[in-house]
């Protein structure tokens, strides 16, 4: 079935399942869990190989487009490293994975641009490897902006970040930074100096939260001041970090990781705040807090929208029939169908409660809404639903209002509600709409 919907949204996302994971370990233990814990945890494809020989043989074909390579520093043909300088020219984002390791080491690694490195000194090891790279993917979704007056040191941490897999932006005054917010909806982490010459590290940073709070951005002040006080100062004005120059790369590094995971964290507890227990849809909360900025946002452009109430037909009969279990299975098949239908659409779609959900159709009439909650009825008529020994058709009726003015959102929602109404009054599996009242009013 294809939706004719208008305008879409970017529906573009990182998905691990076509990522392609390079290992370099020696070891059939390890070899073996990592393995297994890439593609069951993080959905990789792994190429394994044992030697630099192997290795080689593997990039041959000019390196088959890894998205990562965890490498140890000694294997039985390369026991100085060289399989990580192989990775490098091959320009893949490498993680080592090293039961050896000193200053010198250390400082051989760093050189690289590695974007991490774990050591195989614990019984936490796997897991902490496991761990930098879920970490390093992520990174890779994550836009952070660099702000510093002076090129030199605003190139460092630009390497640094990008070595991460971090997107990076960069400004050199703080009139810049705000008007990189303007240009990327998406960033997520401010790393700004104290001296710049329009504005101060502490001015940029109350102007960023008086937009943003610290559970949407993360601000990392950095300075090479030996004034101690700055980092309180910093931290009052807002920061969420600081740090002072010079720093240890893995000091900063982790840092960031931190903030990151805060944020992702936070993410999570607002996505699960503003999910239907039983669904996964948005529930009726998020719906009421939401549509009604998207509906004054297409008013003030002067675009239509339209609301509807969709409800599942005799579904009380059924929970009666077959008891809740089956019902809320119904539920569960109709709301997959219709986040099927509706993904990396503009339309907000959520569970309202019980068998009802409702869409908010953004820059659509009546008629256009209408004709798309046809196609949804039709394609939902289809669906099965296993009972026991039998298959269960589902059947919907939908009422559509369109927006056209100013008025409470509860008004807008009523008016598919008496809509719906009249659907099922007409006998169900059907939808009304005020377009379709007035197509039958010209007849």
């Amino acid at each position: 079935m294809v939706l004719h919907v208008g305008a879409l949204s970017d529906g573009s996302s990182y998905r691990t399942g076509s990522q392609k994971i390079l290992l370099v370990e020696d070891s059939r233990m390890f070899s073996a869990v990592l393995s297994h814990r890439f593609e069951t945890e993080l959905g990789l494809a792994v190429t394994h190989c044992a030697s630099l020989k192997m290795l080689n043989e593997a990039l041959a074909d000019g390196g088959r487009g890894f998205t990562m390579a965890v490498i140890d520093l000694n294997l039985p043909d390369a026991a100085y490293g060289e399989a990580l300088d192989v990775a490098v020219k091959h320009q893949i984002p490498s993680i080592v994975f090293t039961a050896s390791f000193d200053t010198a080491t250390r400082n051989r690694i760093m050189e690289r641009s590695v974007v991490d490195y774990v050591l195989k000194d614990s019984e936490f090891a796997l897991d902490n490897l496991v761990a930098a790279v879920r970490r390093a993917i992520t990174n890779r979704t994550t836009r952070v902006l660099v702000v510093d007056d002076l090129p030199s040191a605003r190139q460092m941490l630009i390497d640094l970040l990008q070595a991460q897999q971090f997107r990076v932006t960069e400004a050199s005054t703080g009139v810049e930074a705000l008007a990189a917010f303007e240009e990327f909806d998406d960033i997520e982490i401010v790393i700004t100096d104290y001296n710049m010459p329009d504005m101060n590290g502490h001015e940029l940073t109350r102007r960023i939260r008086h937009r943003y709070g610290s559970d949407r951005m993360r601000i990392i002040g950095i300075s090479s001041s030996n004034d101690r006080l700055l980092s309180a100062s910093f931290l009052k004005a807002g920061a969420s970090d600081f740090i002072y120059r010079p720093f240890v790369p893995e000091e900063l590094q982790c840092r960031i990781a931190l903030n990151v995971e805060t944020l992702t964290q936070l993410k999570q507890l607002r996505a699960a705040a503003a999910s239907d227990y039983l669904t996964g849809l948005y529930n009726r909360r998020y719906f009421y807090d939401h549509a009604p900025r998207l509906v004054n946002e297409c008013l003030r452009r002067q675009c239509p929208s339209s609301v509807a109430i969709l409800d599942i037909d005799h579904f009380k009969k059924l929970n009666d029939t077959y008891g809740h279990e089956i019902g809320d299975l119904v539920l569960k098949a109709v709301a997959r169908r219709l986040h099927a239908l509706f993904e990396g659409t503009t339309s907000l779609l959520s569970r309202l409660g019980g068998e009802e959900f409702a869409i908010l159709f953004n820059e659509m009439d009546s008629r256009a809404a209408t004709m798309l909650c046809d196609e949804v009825r039709i394609d939902l008529a289809g669906l099965k639903v296993s009972a026991d020994d039998e298959e269960l058709s589902v059947t919907v009726s939908i009422g559509v209002a369109e927006i056209a003015g100013y008025e409470s959102f509860d008004n807008y929602l009523n008016a598919a509600d008496q809509f719906l109404y009249m659907a099922k009054h007409n006998g169900r599996n059907q939808v009304y709409s005020d377009f379709r009242m007035t197509e039958e009013a010209a007849e």
